[in-house]
């Protein structure tokens, strides 16, 4: 992340000026068709979900303006002291070595703004050049002596790149700088830290999905960063961290298979009773090279990523930074885009002093990007499945405590205002026009109307639109939800789902639905008067995820269940069987072996082929048989040294895999048609 208050990350490689030509009008454009599904539950709205950073060489960190911007904007969560000033900053004496310290930026004056903005904190203990011993005293001087009741307190930041993978921009006087010696650490630092105060919760550092060194098996290593750290700190913390910087618009689609691998890895290497492991990304920013990083383009991708984000469990999305400073300025849809990584401006000039910000604090456009998120998703409410049928148009829901629905309408086209119909599953609207809130290319401040109706709307090019609805009525006496389901006894083809059993309501409840979400279309998979269902007839290596619904005997139907996502393996048993290895990964790509062992009759002459699981995968290149990719489907056929396969021979076979985006591998081979064991 940047470090300093006139650095970028990213230069921006591309001029956009503003187009000229006018908004097509709504009636010559198909409407896009927006699906919102209330039996579709997500994760629900955390306390902390909306964050950003502060840090210690930013003057105005502590000032009364700041803390009522920030808190105007909705943030609940701020972190100190800033990236990777965390790893060489002393709090007993507030001082960075190597490192520029603003006035009025200490530990008490931050506290002082956290709590005048209403949000808690989080805070980076300094592992690079710090102990264990100072970290727990500065949990004594916040939480014993100063009674701050700071909750979450991070082990380090990016240590991972303290050089150990070859490129070093973190601070580590540790002579060994392995994952394996960072683990160590976090356990010593979680010990000290908790026997001062046994309620604060403790987050590791790991590599996010698809982003270096992520997957990367440093020299000496038994694995990757996160597999290590989990595997050795893993019963002592209580989240992980990452951090995501995706460099472009366009990658909120990744954020599933992010979050979906990060848990995965969590389950596998952290040990019994890891669910309680909560995932925080305690440093986002659009970092866009070409689209604009603090115009109306980042703020609609912004409000996409923290919807996507937070739907998906995440507990926290922190952006980086509060104030940042001017970078490479460029002109992005009709507005000076000063490649500022802040959601307020530092009000500062280019070096040669032909450009300059405007007046210190002024918001940019994510500033109201995160504003709408925190008038679109409030803390309790519970995201729901939306969608829509027009790559431009993005669309999120929440159900809000009260029974209301919000409805969060991005329209990321420069030029098209999009007519919008909506449709809802499980929810009746009330008549009339709903309350609309609207934030458009330019605009500095988020507009309120009451206008159009539950279901059809207009989309202004570049715009972000929030629709409060109110239900047609509010029956009593609902069933209460089910509590969160769980699987086990997962097959190729099945899985045995359980769940804690709703409350009734003003009826007695009659029986469960289970319901699994596809896209924002769900499927009710069966029924049942227990708290059990085993689902048949499931796909192999295939991802699901699941909700349970309660009906009464009156026919009333409760709110659904937590979601919960499983996948399905290979069969048990098979004709072949099948051992993906990865032998090296550059966390953009892999060589992979495939061992092919034929359990069958003998075969003269093979064909193995798999799918990629995502757009973002290639193959690069393949040996020991002929290898083809068509669409997402990849073929390898034997070649004449290796086409015969006696019973219980294996032909080895290796591959380029390629990818730009989380690494879902492929878990589903069929030789000569027949889907073989995965081992």
């Amino acid at each position: 992340m940047p470090n300093s208050p006139l650095r970028a990350a990213f230069a921006v490689l591309l001029t956009l000026t503003a187009l000229n030509v006018p908004a097509a009008h709504a009636d010559e454009v198909t409407p896009v068709e927006v699906t919102v599904n209330a039996r579709a539950a997500l994760a629900k709205v955390p306390e902390t979900g909306l964050g950003t950073n502060h840090a210690i060489w930013d003057t105005n960190l502590g000032t009364n303006e700041t803390a009522d911007l920030l808190k105007s904007a909705g943030m609940k969560l701020l972190r100190y002291p800033g990236g990777s000033y965390s790893d060489i900053y002393h709090w007993a004496d507030h001082t960075a070595p190597g490192g520029y310290v603003a006035p009025n930026t200490d530990f008490d004056t931050f506290m002082g703004g956290v709590r005048r903005t209403g949000a808690q904190a989080m805070v980076t203990a300094n592992y690079g050049t710090g102990t264990a011993e100072e970290a727990a005293a500065w949990v004594r001087q916040a939480n014993i002596t100063k009674k701050y009741g700071i909750k979450y307190w991070e082990i380090g930041n990016e240590n991972y790149g303290n050089g150990h993978y070859g490129t070093a921009w973190e601070a580590d006087d540790h002579a060994d700088k392995s994952p394996n010696e960072y683990a160590r650490h976090v356990v010593s630092y979680a010990d000290a830290m908790k026997a001062v105060d046994p309620t604060i919760k403790i987050g590791a550092v790991l590599t996010t999905p698809a982003n270096w060194p992520d997957a990367i098996v440093g020299t000496g290593d038994d694995g990757s960063w996160n597999k290590v750290v989990l595997s050795a700190a893993g019963s002592k913390i209580d989240f992980v961290i990452v951090h995501w910087y995706p460099g472009a618009l366009d990658k909120s689609g990744h954020i599933p298979d992010l979050i979906q691998l990060t848990r995965e890895q969590i389950a596998k290497y952290a040990g019994p009773g890891s669910e309680r492991i909560g995932i925080a990304m305690t440093e986002f920013n659009t970092g866009s090279s070409s689209n604009g990083t603090n115009t109306q383009p980042g703020a609609l991708a912004a409000a996409d990523a923290y919807a996507s984000l937070l739907a998906g469990g995440v507990f926290t999305v922190d952006w980086w930074n509060v104030h940042n400073g001017i970078g490479a300025v460029t002109e992005v849809e009709g507005h000076t885009d000063y490649g500022d990584f802040g959601l307020l401006s530092s009000g500062v000039c280019t070096s040669d002093g032909t450009v300059c910000e405007p007046p210190l604090n002024t918001p940019f456009a994510p500033y109201y990007a995160l504003q709408m998120m925190s008038k679109f998703a409030r803390p309790g409410d519970q995201f729901i499945r939306a969608a829509t049928d027009q790559p431009k148009v993005t669309a999120h829901a929440t159900r809000r405590t009260n029974g209301d629905l919000s409805v969060l309408l991005i329209n990321t086209s420069s030029d098209t205002s999009y007519p919008v119909a909506l449709d809802y599953e499980g929810f009746k609207p009330a008549a009339g026009a709903p309350t609309v809130l609207t934030h458009t290319n330019g605009a500095t401040s988020i507009a309120t109307s009451t206008t159009g109706t539950p279901t059809a709307q207009t989309l202004p090019p570049l715009s972000l639109t929030t629709l409060v609805l109110r239900p047609s009525s509010a029956p009593a006496g609902r069933p209460g939800a089910p509590g969160q389901p769980k699987a086990t006894e997962v097959t190729h083809n099945s899985a045995k789902i359980t769940w804690p059993a709703a409350a009734p309501g003003a009826r007695p409840i009659a029986k469960y639905e289970l319901h699994r979400q596809n896209g924002a279309v769900t499927e009710q998979l069966g029924e049942t008067s227990g708290t059990t269902f085993t689902v048949g007839n499931l796909n192999p290596g295939t991802r699901y995820t699941v909700n349970v619904i309660a009906r009464d005997t009156g026919g009333a139907l409760s709110w659904s269940s937590p979601p919960l996502t499983f996948t399905t393996g290979t069969p048990a048993t098979s004709s072949c069987s099948v051992k993906l290895t990865i032998q090296t990964d550059w966390a953009s790509g892999y060589v992979g072996a495939i061992d092919i062992t034929n359990n069958g009759a003998p075969i003269n002459g093979w064909t193995l082929a798999f799918a990629w699981p995502r757009t973002w995968q290639s193959l690069g290149s393949g040996w020991s048989a002929a290898w083809t990719q068509t669409g997402p489907d990849v073929k390898a056929v034997s070649e004449t040294g290796n086409g015969s396969l006696p019973t219980g021979s294996t032909a080895t076979i290796g591959f380029v895999g390629n990818y730009t985006g989380p690494n879902v591998l492929p878990s589903v081979f069929t030789l000569n048609g027949s889907v073989c064991t995965l081992q």
